[in-house]
């Protein structure tokens, strides 16, 4: 067993960037749950189904393989999708799929054995309360709404992706509150998690706090 590394947090607090650079400074293997809820939100959509439609979106499980490779890339049944999940048309229609509890048990699966092999880091909604519960270091991540539509804005607009603040922030506040109502392991802190605020802070303030926590953890 390897060392885990819990990073929650609501849309957009930029926990992926910090796990990433973190990751690869600790020499620790990222695990971007969000881009294979993605994923599998994008085949569903590839395929054309409707992304409320509980039934006909649980229905493709046996038929999705998805790849997260050095670098950030995701693939999906064997395709590059890495520009693809990050566009608008994703970002309307991963909550819902994201709610339904047999793509999360599907996706939670594989996701805790990748983490049976190595030293990880994970992030997403749920990593320290329910995907990862026994992880060594659990960190609750933070911002301010305006905040995080900000941070993104600038990367979609950095990455060539089409979109407004404004849009970008109805979206962070629709899925905090669809990811904290959730009836299945919705976004809620763990008890031993360790809360950062990085409202305020740079990036490598967050980077150098989180391997802080992470070194004051794990001897």
């Amino acid at each position: 067993m390897g060392i885990s590394v819990a990073i929650d947090g609501p849309a957009a607090a930029g926990k992926s960037t910090i796990a990433k650079k973190v990751a690869e400074i600790k020499g620790y293997t990222y695990i971007d749950t969000g881009a294979m809820y993605r994923a599998y939100t994008w085949h569903c959509l590839d395929r054309g189904l409707d992304c409320t439609n509980e039934e006909q979106c649980v229905a493709e499980i046996p038929h999705v393989n998805i790849e997260l490779k050095p670098g950030g890339v995701v693939l999906c049944n064997g395709k590059d999708i890495t520009r693809e999940i990050r566009m608008p048309i994703i970002n309307k229609n991963v909550t819902p799929v994201c709610q339904m509890k047999p793509v999360r048990l599907f996706l939670v699966d594989q996701q805790r054995k990748m983490a049976e092999k190595d030293n990880v880091i994970m992030d997403g909604r749920d990593i320290g309360t329910y995907v990862l519960p026994n992880a060594e270091v659990k960190i609750f991540q933070v911002a301010s709404p305006e905040c995080r539509a900000q941070r993104r804005y600038k990367e979609n607009i950095e990455k060539g992706i089409p979109c407004t603040y404004e849009e970008i922030l109805e979206d962070v506040n629709r899925r905090d509150k669809a990811d904290s109502e959730r009836a299945f392991a919705p976004l809620k802190p763990a008890e031993d998690s360790i809360h950062l605020d990085t409202s305020d802070m740079t990036i490598e303030e967050v980077v150098n706090k989180v391997i802080e926590i992470i070194d004051s953890k794990v001897k």
